[in-house]
């Protein structure tokens, strides 16, 4: 098979910016666009479908007539199943063409656009499909006069709103439980990343999905994601994003006619290495891998890294010989192993945090530059700061960028102590070779997963999302599906 020239087929790609609404291609009512750059090298995209309050009423009510109507919610479960699964597999059929699109609009390297997003997109996609007839109802246990049903419906019309950093698999995430839970969907892109989303709403479509199942409003989170979060006839609100919105988004939520409101939020995960790690050198590339994969642009990133004192010098030692290994490249070329920044507005707040540790104090040992500003786009080198104090902002603050911090400890409760100290409580990792002390650790951290001697495993088998002010509810799993259903009880009297 020969090579894919992504630089030509970004040059010769045309764009649909347009929102998709009923099953149809079709521009804002009111005519508004915004502009869609690359993080690569600022070359223009597209213009994209400016959504506002005028375009959500008309996705909503497609959304409501498909549900009411029953064109999905009425299928049988292994007909939804056969159209799911198709879904996946047109995903895989487009996968280099929705890799292209996601590399362009947000930056991260292809290799990984084509091996982890769009992959995994489908295989969620794939997974829900093949649950769809898998799942039960129950019977309770009451007497013999009486038969009591609990069954699972769904909600009706699902909002999906997804941020800039996983645009395909975020997305896959909500509408594919939602989906196979026989709702109807209105997702929001983050106007940051929205093609992706608009074209794989287009391959649902020629899937099966019946027109206005599946919808798609581009915009503004002030215009569009908010209303959907106040609209009267909108039953759930999935949300992945920032803690400071998802406060907004079920404020909003209460505001309007208190719908459910999921919310998947920001992380400060603490990974905490202990001297009787059973493989350092595993214990530091993950440590690294982790944290500077996607550009540090992940919510479950290990930005704070506690390194049991006798040990750390050891650590910092294999850790900065990797650095070199991650420095920004040209995100359409498959060797590229980190990208750029989504956007100039990304990258000046990751460099004001590079400059807020410089000033409380924190020592720089590698990185803290941008990079690559020839090109136009957006590039920072990996960050590692040393001798960190829980209390500066690089400590506290999600960064949502290529920025490392470093403490010691000397206690493993007072690592444990450290890592809870924070509003957040998404992901958190220990590496020891005592069984014991893991579990026990594991036990005591505040956090929605806990790695021990790993860091990233991941299976869409697995529920995802966290504790405190990192969310709600539960992504993946068929713990997704308690999100997108109903339970309801149908109590039979016999004789």
């Amino acid at each position: 098979m020969a090579a894919i020239n992504w630089h030509e087929w970004a040059g010769a790609l045309s764009i649909d910016g347009r929102a998709f609404i009923g099953g149809e291609r079709v521009w804002a009512r009111s005519e508004n666009q915004f502009d869609s750059d690359s993080p690569i090298d600022g070359r223009h995209l597209a213009k994209v479908a400016r959504c506002d309050g005028a375009d959500v009423d008309a996705a909503v009510a497609s959304a409501r007539a498909a549900f009411d109507e029953r064109r999905w919610a009425g299928m049988a479960p292994a007909a939804r199943k056969r159209v799911l699964i198709k879904f996946a597999d047109l995903v895989l059929q487009y996968k280099d063409e929705l890799a292209l699109l996601e590399t362009l609009d947000m930056g991260k390297p292809i290799q990984y656009s084509r091996s982890v997003d769009v992959s995994s997109a489908a295989n969620c996609i794939r997974w829900y499909g093949e649950a769809v007839d898998k799942v039960y109802d129950e019977i309770a246990p009451t007497a013999d006069n009486s038969l009591a049903l609990i069954t699972r419906e769904p909600v009706g019309v699902v909002a999906a709103i997804v941020p800039w950093n996983y645009p395909l698999i975020m997305a896959a995430w909500k509408i594919a439980p939602a989906l196979a839970a026989g709702n109807s969907v209105v997702l929001k892109p983050s106007e940051k990343s929205p093609l992706s989303a608009l074209r794989l709403a287009e391959i649902g479509l020629e899937a099966g999905l019946p027109p206005g199942v599946f919808n798609v409003v581009p915009g503004y989170g002030h215009e569009a994601g908010a209303a959907l979060a106040l609209h009267m006839d909108v039953d759930c609100i999935g949300f992945t994003g920032s803690t400071r919105v998802g406060m907004q988004i079920m404020q909003m939520a209460g505001q309007s006619n208190l719908k459910r409101a999921w919310t998947e939020l920001g992380g400060k995960s603490a990974n905490i290495v202990c001297a009787d790690c059973p493989d350092l050198d595993a214990a530091v590339g993950a440590a690294i891998g982790s944290i500077y994969f996607n550009q540090g642009e992940s919510c479950n990133a290990p930005s704070r890294l506690f390194v049991e004192a006798s040990i750390k010098d050891a650590f910092l030692e294999k850790a900065l010989a990797l650095m070199p290994c991650y420095q920004p490249g040209d995100p359409l070329d498959e060797a590229t192993v980190m990208g750029a920044i989504v956007d100039a507005t990304q990258m000046k707040s990751v460099m004001a945090y590079i400059d807020a540790g410089k000033q409380d104090g924190a020592r720089l040992l590698s990185g803290g530059t941008a990079v690559r500003e020839d090109t136009g786009g957006f590039y920072v080198t990996p960050t590692l700061f040393d001798q960190v104090d829980g209390g500066m902002r690089i400590a506290r603050e999600e960064i949502f960028g290529p920025v490392l911090s470093v403490l010691s400890f000397t206690e493993i409760g007072d690592a444990v102590r450290q890592a809870n100290s924070t509003a957040y409580g998404l992901q958190a990792a220990v590496w020891t070779a005592d069984l014991s002390k893991a579990i026990q650790t594991a036990r005591a951290l505040r956090a929605g997963t806990v790695h021990v001697n790993q860091y990233d495993g991941d299976d869409i088998t697995v529920p995802f999302g966290g504790y405190k002010q990192s969310g709600n509810g539960r992504d993946k799993s068929l713990h997704a599906l308690d999100k997108y259903t109903e339970l309801k009880t149908t109590w039979i009297r016999i004789g």
